[in-house]
């Protein structure tokens, strides 16, 4: 599966470059929550193709602004959908080559062994240590999607 994915992300990031194509780099600008994933993908795209994904770690805003002042990114790898959408709408980007590349989902996890299991009981117990929940404050998919 990973190997099909980074398949795919090594086509993406040639396809997209049009004229830079045949240079040795790749500009891609990554999403924080991607880094570590991002980090293998572009090693394993350096060993298939020989070209190099020189990555730009930060928040999806700040790349944004970026390209708006004319950052020379080929790639875009954004944490929410929105942005890509905004630029290609403004015409800063190759029209039609937006793409969602990864959907989260939720996850309930805890470090004890046994202590979670796939129909979420811990839940029905009220008993928490610690309790991480998103709020539209201080995440920006959140704010985007929150329903009081």
């Amino acid at each position: 599966m990973l190997t099909r994915f980074v398949t795919s992300l090594a086509a993406l990031f040639l396809a997209l470059i049009s004229p830079s194509a045949f240079a040795a780099d790749v500009q891609v600008a990554v999403a924080a929550n991607f880094t570590a994933p991002m980090q293998r993908i572009a090693a394993d795209f350096e060993q298939a193709t020989g070209h190099q994904a020189k990555l730009a770690f930060g928040s999806t805003g700040k790349f944004y602004a970026q390209i708006r002042h004319g950052a020379p990114f080929d790639v875009l790898l954004a944490a929410a959908d929105e942005t890509p959408a905004r630029l290609e709408k403004e015409g800063a980007t190759v029209a039609g080559s937006r793409f969602t590349y990864s959907i989260g989902r939720l996850a309930l996890w805890s470090s004890k062994p046994g202590y979670v299991d796939d129909q979420g009981a811990v839940l029905k117990q009220g008993v928490f240590n610690t309790w991480r929940w998103p709020t539209p404050s201080s995440h920006p998919t959140v704010r985007r999607r929150w329903r009081p």
